[in-house]
């Protein structure tokens, strides 16, 4: 269960951490100063989304509406909180 801060909370991409399409192999890459992850889709689309503008909650809520989906909060929630235990993003 989610509490109100964890929904209220603004991500951001680390200082240390971008995001970059790679046009050759059509992938999007998260690319750190000690190595490069290879992202899917969905991963890509909530880093995207974590510009330190948005709330969790604006992130949840633009996602389902680009993919039109519902109940993404759960795993948006659990993508963010393993990023952020990875250092690839920071949570204000």
């Amino acid at each position: 269960m989610m509490d109100e801060s964890e929904l209220t909370a603004v991500p951001k991409l680390a200082t240390k951490a971008m995001l970059r399409h790679d046009s050759v192999r059509d992938v999007e890459l998260l690319l750190l100063p000690e190595r490069v992850v290879l992202l899917n889709k969905s991963g890509a689309a909530i880093l995207g989304l974590c510009d330190g503008s948005r709330t969790v909650q604006d992130v949840i809520a633009q996602l389902e509406h680009d993919f039109d989906a519902a109940d993404l909060a759960n795993d948006v929630m659990t993508f963010l909180k393993d990023a952020r235990g990875r250092g690839w993003v920071v949570v204000t």
